[in-house]
């Protein structure tokens, strides 16, 4: 899978959207939320539990290719390699477990 592949995938979410918040690093967002950092293209960003204890099993299960997100990695954040160990169906559903997770602490009104 590609970066842009990936990007197509999260920004059919429902109320999905592209930001950039910072040049050059592309976020996807539901309402004012991120739910994947799509940086570069070779990697994303996204939550993988509401810790490190439950995100740490990312890094266990793939060392090479996953790790704790700089800044916001104690918050249960990883960052996984695209293109290396973790296969393509497991980036889907980290990415659709990091978007569930993100729309549930949205308001009510603001929910898609």
């Amino acid at each position: 899978m590609t970066g842009e592949e990936l990007l197509r995938y999260c920004l059919a979410k429902p109320g999905a959207w592209p930001d950039e918040p910072w040049e050059g690093d592309t976020v996807a967002k539901v309402g004012a939320k991120i739910f994947a950092f799509l940086g570069g293209g070779d990697t994303v960003g996204v939550k993988c539990g509401k810790g490190r204890d439950l995100a740490d099993e990312w890094l266990d299960r793939y060392p090479a290719d996953a790790t704790a997100s700089a800044y916001i990695g104690r918050h249960g954040w990883n960052t996984l390699r695209l293109g290396g160990a973790i296969p393509d169906d497991e980036i889907y559903e980290a990415v659709d477990a990091s978007y569930d997770a993100v729309v549930a602490t949205l308001p009510r009104k603001d929910r898609p």
